[in-house]
């Protein structure tokens, strides 16, 4: 058993309390895992931990787009039986990774803001608060200022994401974001897009990614890494991908597990908040295998 969770690749140096968050995560979905559940259960916990702490862009500390509304995107897999589950810019919501967990056992699994919004009502899910002064803070210092938004979309690209591997030899992985401050309401990135946020297949193992979302997305990049475990191992699999990122400008971090429980975290920024914990105990850092280009 092992769980792998991280908390957003880009140029900003984490802070202890993130890496105490990230830590509490890995802590509650671990114990997940222990107790037998399934992959799925730790990584939606994992998840659910970093978007309630504020801490990450994700939850209650997701980015405001351009016009002031916090929207939310998140994805599961299991590699089972390939489920899926996606919500696109819910708004409201505090927790979509809980709502993509109810998606993935609905006809139709990637649903955007108008039916997802329906779906959580009726399930009662946690609602976000209405205002957020930090947001519109940070929100209001991007305004008019190019160099900024510029540095915003090239840096930084927090993200929170699990990938988890449970005693019955099955895998997962979920991925929840806030997206880009300040960026145009209706852009989607990696995050709740299947193959390039994520992806988890028994058979081979799970990936989740963070990093520049329109490259990310333009690689498949979490297919491709996983595909790559056929015949590679975690850190080769994913070195080899982040490789072929940078070719197209793209910077990323990846967490990845195969079959047989082996993992890697490499990335191609200057840091990567994650960690991992299995029966031979827990570990978090700021930075691991940080490929240069």
């Amino acid at each position: 058993m092992i769980l792998v969770v991280h908390g957003g690749a880009g140029s900003k140096k984490p802070t202890k309390n993130t890496l105490k968050k990230i830590s509490e995560s890995l802590s509650a979905g671990y114990k997940v895992l222990r107790d037998g559940g399934p992959a799925l259960d730790a990584v939606v916990k994992s998840i659910t931990i970093l978007e309630d702490s504020g801490v990450f862009n994700a939850g209650l500390g997701g980015n405001l787009q351009l016009d002031g509304v916090r929207r939310l995107d998140a994805a599961l897999m299991e590699g089972i039986n390939l489920k899926v589950g996606a919500t696109i810019g819910i708004e409201g919501v505090k927790n979509p990774i809980e709502l993509a967990r109810i998606i993935m056992d609905l006809p139709n699994v990637i649903l955007t803001n108008t039916g997802a919004k329906k779906i959580a009502d009726a399930h009662h899910l946690a609602r976000l608060p209405k205002s957020d002064k930090t947001a519109l803070r940070r929100l209001n210092k991007a305004y008019g200022k190019e160099k900024e938004m510029r540095r915003i979309y090239e840096e930084y690209f927090s993200t929170v994401g699990a990938v988890a591997l449970d005693k019955y030899g099955a895998c997962a992985a979920g991925s929840s974001t806030g997206g880009i401050q300040a960026v145009l309401p209706g852009r989607v990135g990696d995050t709740p897009i299947i193959g390039a946020g994520i992806y988890a297949e028994n058979s081979l193992g799970a990936v989740a990614c963070t990093g520049k979302g329109e490259c990310i997305l333009r690689l498949g990049l979490a297919k491709e890494v996983c595909m790559n475990l056929n015949d590679m191992t975690p850190f080769r699999a994913a070195r080899q991908s982040l490789k072929r990122l940078l070719t197209i400008e793209g910077r990323a971090g990846v967490v990845v597990i195969n079959d047989k429980g082996h993992f890697a975290i490499l990335h191609s920024t200057s840091y990567l908040a994650a960690g991992h914990v299995s029966k031979k105990g827990l570990v978090i850092k700021e930075q691991f295998g940080m490929l240069v280009a």
